[in-house]
């Protein structure tokens, strides 16, 4: 009877396309429940709004915090059906330490923190935002994103790896180059940064700009690279959502129960 109520509970809150309707009506109330709270702690932030309906907002807050740390003890006693946290205590530290649980548990860690410390934690309150996080278990979208990210894993840290390396050289050129005409802006390295990350990603605010004709230069091809470069991620990203929508669709072709390819 234990185990079978643990499973049940398992598979309501871990309901996939096959499940029937009051299993997938758990995730649709929990996900309206996320948007919801998103909404309140945006709106909460108008002075006016919150003044007149403070009460509100601080009642539903206290109702979603029941309700996600319910969902988040209900989890941690039945993640041990899932064969990667069976054992009863190993396998739960190991599931607490999970992505997804670490986004359940800072979801509702700003609402229990003052109550076991005296020191000011009101800026944790912008950790409720991260409560949309949340919708990464509910949705396959999230989870497709998920998978073509650890597939391109070492691409994209590649790029990265490139990404700093330019911003380095370019804001390391951009200091010796304009520093004397201009100590303020480009006081050092690290300062000049701010006008390296600009520049490479086009978007050019114009507050800090090269004076020397080298320095416009090389801002005119650090702007050219910086068009290409940041071109790379975004190719790596598309072609991995490509691999992974045509792997999904040829899983979907095959049969379950003979792995034949349907039509075959």
């Amino acid at each position: 009877m234990y185990e079978k109520l643990k499973h049940k509970i398992h598979d309501i809150m871990e309901p996939d396309d096959t499940s029937p309707l009051a299993e997938q009506a758990f995730v649709l109330f929990i996900m309206a429940l996320i948007v919801l709270n998103v909404i309140a702690v945006i709106i909460e932030t108008v002075e006016s709004v919150a003044a007149r309906w403070g009460g509100f907002f601080y009642a539903f807050n206290i109702f979603s915090i029941v309700i996600f740390s319910v969902e988040y003890l209900l989890r941690l006693w039945t993640c041990t059906v899932d064969e990667r946290y069976r054992a009863p205590v190993a396998g739960r530290i190991r599931y607490v330490f999970s992505t997804f649980a670490l986004i359940d548990l800072i979801a509702i860690l700003p609402f229990y923190l003052p109550f076991v410390t005296t020191v000011d934690l009101r800026f944790l309150r912008v950790l409720r935002l991260l409560t949309l996080l949340k919708m990464t278990r509910y949705a396959d979208e999230f989870k497709l994103f998920g998978s073509v990210l650890r597939a391109k894993k070492r691409e994209i840290v590649i790029s990265a790896i490139l990404v700093m390396m330019l911003i380095i050289l370019s804001s390391s050129l951009m200091y010796y180059i304009e520093h004397d005409k201009q100590p303020e802006a480009f006081s050092s390295i690290p300062a000049a940064m701010w006008w390296a990350v600009v520049t490479l990603s086009t978007v050019g605010y114009g507050d800090v700009l090269p004076l020397s004709p080298l320095g416009k230069l090389v801002a005119a091809c650090v702007s050219v690279m910086g068009i290409a470069l940041f071109a790379i991620p975004a190719g790596i990203i598309a072609s991995g959502f490509v691999e992974e929508m045509r792997r999904k669709n040829s899983e979907a072709k095959v049969c379950p129960h003979c792995g034949k390819r349907i039509g075959e």
